[in-house]
């Protein structure tokens, strides 16, 4: 089995995230400032658009950074460079091709341009809640990659991704290296509503 196939299949098992210590010590790796980050699979386009969904699907808020500030991007474009296989790396090619094309109709329109207003409305149009119609997919059921799956798997990744950082998992979760207890209660007992990180 191909090293890549090999850590596919730890860091998604069945669709979930795992992160493995080959995942985190990935993710970890990231560490180049967000301005001056050139991405190594997408495209400097695709980067910035990255870089802009991310950081509105998790803000910096009052007690947490954004996720840029924790190279959630970085992480993104190396996962996709390294660990994914040609035919997903086509599809998440595809899918930001799908969605510059409805940031900036005009091919020749600066993607810097693109204000934090045209996200936002990207995104509330094409991702979907559990229940709603994907009006794309029902159109056309041979489509590889509706905007709005495409759209909700990078939240996913972004999301899990986020929580899988050192900070977050050892200074915003419940963070127990060495678990040597099972826990059974109430979560706002035991941690005062934190999740624990491992």
């Amino acid at each position: 089995m191909k090293r890549r196939e090999a850590l596919k299949n730890l860091g998604l098992a069945t669709g979930f995230f795992v992160a493995t210590p080959t995942i985190v010590s990935l993710l970890q790796s990231c560490t180049s400032d967000i301005k001056t980050w050139t991405p190594d699979f997408l495209t400097s386009e695709q980067g910035v658009v990255l870089t802009n969904l991310v950081d509105i699907i998790l803000p910096k808020t009052e007690g947490l950074p954004s996720a840029t500030e924790l190279n959630v991007p970085q992480f993104i474009d190396n996962y996709i460079n390294k660990i994914m296989d040609d035919e997903d790396q086509e599809k998440i090619k595809t899918g930001f091709n799908n969605i510059i094309a409805v940031l900036k109709p005009n091919t020749d329109d600066n993607i810097n341009k693109v204000t934090q207003e045209d996200y936002k409305a990207l995104l509330d149009k094409y991702m979907l809640v559990k229940g709603e119609v994907d009006e794309e997919r029902e159109a056309n059921p041979d489509l590889e990659t509706t905007k709005a799956e495409f759209l909700n798997n990078l939240k996913w990744m972004t999301i899990n991704s986020y929580v899988t950082t050192e900070q977050i998992g050892e200074n915003v979760l419940v963070y127990d290296p060495v678990p040597s207890q099972y826990y059974c209660g109430d979560l706002q007992e035991l941690t005062g509503g934190k999740s624990y990180s491992l």
